[in-house]
């Protein structure tokens, strides 16, 4: 199941997603027990974190019960501007009672391959050892970028294909060259909701593109990938990034 909401600008975007925010964890913990969440990086979601920590969010979210883990990771410590956790560290984390022990942050400041693995390994613990997790996150943030990437998973990059590996690391040229760690569509299309966060004038052309498909595009964009398998998907874009010329 997937639908798309087109939102005045991101500020009605973001609000709007805070509320669906309070609803699935609500859900989650009345039905689970707990509520786990994967958090994206980027500049959009930044104020939807910072709404989630602000009143009257932050007093509504059972933070006891809620644990966050991360899409992706570039390999930087937790203390560089660079870092996703870092990110949501000051935007949300620090400013609402959420237990340590509830924050699975990748460590991106070990060797991207040993920083994978043991993400792997921490996923597993919740998500159980098969193959394929039946169920994994309750809640998967997700933005994209303007080539068509999400997470840490580029069209071209070995993650795109990846069909085994839950986490992986992988180098990425462009925007700039680095390693990252990312989680792949094995995990994240277990997920039971899906939410992309989309916003800007710059990723109008891509999101039509991924939104209709391409029939003369060989390989899907990365952001076409994540299907959850028995879960929704959703797109959350402003009016800028929906804009169709015609």
């Amino acid at each position: 199941m997937s639908d798309v909401e087109i939102f005045p600008d991101t500020s009605e975007l973001v609000r709007a997603e805070a509320e669906r925010f309070l609803t699935v964890t609500r859900e989650a913990i009345r039905t689970r027990g707990r509520c786990l969440v994967s958090l994206s990086g980027g500049s959009t979601p930044r104020p939807l974190y910072a709404l989630l920590a602000s009143e009257p969010y932050g007093a509504r979210i059972d933070w006891s019960r809620t644990h966050l883990f991360w899409g992706d990771e570039r390999c930087v410590g937790p203390e560089q501007p660079e870092s996703n956790y870092r990110m949501a560290r000051e935007a949300m984390i620090d400013r609402v009672p959420l237990p340590p022990g509830n924050v699975h942050r990748i460590r991106g400041e070990d060797p991207p391959e040993q920083a994978a693995a043991a993400y792997e390994r921490l996923l597993r613990e919740f998500f159980g050892p098969g193959d394929e997790p039946g169920r994994s996150f309750d809640l998967v943030l997700l933005g994209m970028g303007r080539d068509g990437h999400t997470a840490s998973i580029f069209p071209g990059s070995p993650a795109a294909t990846e069909t085994r590996r839950w986490a992986m690391a992988v180098h990425i040229e462009q925007p700039r060259d680095m390693w990252r760690v990312t989680l792949t569509t094995v995990v994240l299309n277990a997920a039971a909701d899906v939410t992309f966060l989309v916003a800007g004038a710059d990723k109008a052309p891509r999101l039509r593109e991924v939104l209709r498909g391409d029939r003369e595009r060989r390989t899907p964009l990365p952001a076409q990938l994540v299907k959850p398998v028995r879960g929704a998907l959703h797109w959350m874009v402003d009016t800028a990034a929906a804009h169709d010329p015609g």
